[in-house]
């Protein structure tokens, strides 16, 4: 069974994996295999379906619930699982609650424990909630290593496919590159920015609430925290505000002041693709199977999308086989 995967960043690489194990022949077709036009390649890499409940349909956490064993499956030793803390300043308790009580899975936590969970941060809040079974990657360490593994397993990656050898199957996975060519498809503008220093240690992602503008910041090892992300409703794919540069680095300053030392390592901008629930769907134009509208929730979700691609691609050769059979 030949299929080609149209996308390499998470859906496409994690729908490759899928139809890899069960025994399909997949060629990966993406003209930026380096992953740089991809949203992936900005993404958080949280795996926190309990914190997105605050603000997602119950879908998302019954469909990321199990999305760390997913990963853990497909990449061992790359999921880590520290759970989520979720903070605010003290003028700001009012949303730590709100939060609360739109969301499950976590217990409240006080000063003294917070500095132990994070010892950067003691003395800096006096309430919060931990999400303990929650977990997170690097994105662009997962892109790359997924991708690296898919073609020693003999995944196929080209930037261009001829026409004289058509697939009989296709996933594509292209995301935002269909806007305006699918129907409802719209564009969510995400900014992000990387800062490095070595005054602040943090061993899981930290969600910074406020009212106007809520935050997240997670750890990349050696100094290098990715802070974001804006939600902007464009497809505009410019550079980053000033407007959001200072709400971004006015956040982490206020999670901890020696992130006003920190070196602004990069930033970026991603255009996340949604349909109008914000919920991601599988869906099938003849031989073709679309995957779209992760928004914000690519690497939380894309393990289970690929499981209903690649359970909805052999149905229905399932189904052509007993059509031909009877």
């Amino acid at each position: 069974m030949r299929i080609l995967v149209k996308g390499a960043g998470v859906a496409g690489l994690t729908v490759a994996h899928e139809l890899h194990v069960r025994g399909a022949e997949v060629t990966v077709v993406d003209p930026g295999l380096n992953f740089r036009r991809a949203a992936s390649w900005l993404a958080g890499g949280m795996l926190a379906p309990w914190c997105e409940r605050e603000s997602a349909d119950e879908a998302v956490l019954e469909r990321g619930r199990d999305s760390a064993d997913r990963w853990d499956a497909i990449l061992p030793v790359k999921i880590i699982r520290n759970g989520t803390l979720v903070v605010a300043p003290n003028r700001d308790q009012s949303e730590l609650k709100r939060f609360a009580g739109r969301t499950t899975g976590y217990r409240w936590v006080e000063e003294r424990e917070i500095a132990t969970l994070e010892p950067s941060l003691a003395g800096r809040f006096r309430h919060g909630l931990f999400f303990p079974q929650e977990a997170h990657l690097d994105p662009r360490d997962a892109l790359q290593s997924l991708k690296g593994a898919l073609a020693a397993k003999g995944v196929t990656f080209a930037d261009h496919i001829g026409d004289r050898d058509p697939f009989p199957d296709v996933v594509d996975c292209t995301g935002a590159a269909r806007i305006g060519e699918s129907r409802e498809l719209r564009g969510v503008r995400g900014e992000m920015l990387y800062l490095q220093t070595q005054e602040v240690a943090l061993a899981r992602p930290v969600r910074l609430l406020h009212p106007r503008f809520p935050v997240y910041i997670v750890p990349r090892g050696e100094g290098l925290f990715m802070v974001g992300a804006t939600m902007i409703e464009t497809d505009f794919e410019g550079p980053i505000t000033a407007r959001s540069l200072m709400e971004l680095l006015n956040a982490a300053y206020a999670l901890h002041p020696a992130f006003g030392d920190a070196a602004i390592v990069e930033t970026g901008v991603g255009i996340r693709p949604a349909f109008p629930d914000n919920l991601p769907r599988v869906t099938r134009e003849g031989k073709t199977i679309l995957i779209n509208g992760l928004y914000r929730h690519g690497f939380l979700l894309a393990p289970s999308i690929a499981t209903e691609a690649a359970d909805l691609l052999f149905s229905g050769h399932k189904n052509d086989r007993s059509r031909q059979c009877a």
